[in-house]
């Protein structure tokens, strides 16, 4: 992949534009933080925060910033609030380890920066690729997601998962795509799908929280067929079929666990990687 400075992406004039800051929590993403960094180097500012990672992910992310921070598990939401925290940028762009900014994107951003925002928060839409294909169908593209923001005035739920962005009624929509490298194969689809349940169920039990009849065997039929059929998966062939159903179980499992004594205490827990879910 070509490396894009500053210089590749815009000639605006820099003391005109507000300065950008990029945040990424990490574990054990040797094999995608590389390739995320590389896309970023066009950015002001880059903040790691690294959770008991035990492979090259704290090296590699120091050849691209010394801003590189090591912080136990607060949960998604928490743990990105505190990396934002320690920019030193009112606007952020949160970005994922397996996902690579283009410099179309790149572009765009800057333009926001440097015209000034209209919006304190903006939707990016992302390209999914599952292994090497990318999933236009069933939900997966245009899968737009609240990614750049003010600080001074939104911040990210703290949630343990499906964390958001608040407020997020006044927000811009950006045109050009992330790219996300979601999953490698199925086999890793599935254990992360479990993981994500896990994870839901445990905050949801959390609050008192429990699934009743509706949301274990009428909601995840409603998931199949919003996928499969309203949004086209069967588009995408056997591979739509697979996260269809799989976006079915997945339904199933979050609710039947806050039900079942399966899922651990949340305190302690750590995830063994920390990209979002999809």
């Amino acid at each position: 992949m070509r490396c894009y400075n500053r210089a590749d992406i815009l000639e605006f004039d820099e003391s005109k534009m507000e300065k950008l800051s990029v945040t990424i929590i990490t574990k054990n993403e040797e094999k995608n933080i590389g390739r995320c960094l590389e896309s970023l180097k066009w950015a002001d500012e880059i903040v790691v925060i690294d959770t008991d990672s035990n492979d090259r992910t704290v090296e590699i992310c120091k050849q691209y910033t010394d801003q590189v921070f090591s912080e136990t598990w607060h949960g998604y939401g928490k743990q990105k609030n505190i990396c934002a925290a320690k920019t030193q940028n009112r606007w952020i762009l949160n970005i994922d380890s397996d996902e690579v900014v283009t410099p179309e994107s790149a572009e765009e951003i800057q333009k926001v920066l440097k015209e000034g925002s209209q919006y304190p928060v903006y939707h990016l839409p992302r390209k999914n690729y599952f292994g090497d294909r990318w999933v236009r169908f069933g939900g997966w593209y245009p899968d737009r997601i609240l990614r750049l923001y003010d600080k001074e005035k939104v911040r990210f739920s703290e949630t343990q998962v499906h964390e958001r962005l608040t407020p997020n009624d006044n927000a811009g929509t950006l045109k050009n795509a992330l790219i996300h490298y979601s999953y490698a194969d199925r086999e890793d689809y599935i254990q992360r799908q479990d993981r994500y349940s896990t994870l839901y169920a445990q905050e949801k039990m959390a609050n008192g929280f429990r699934a009743n009849w509706t949301h274990l065997y009428l909601r995840p039929p409603f998931i199949f067929i919003k996928n499969f059929i309203l949004k086209q998966g069967f588009m995408d062939g056997s591979l739509g079929l697979f996260l269809a159903k799989n976006a079915a179980s997945y339904t199933y499992q979050k609710y039947a666990k806050t039900v079942t004594n399966n899922s651990s205490p949340l305190e302690g827990r750590k995830p063994d990687s920390l990209r979002g879910n999809k």
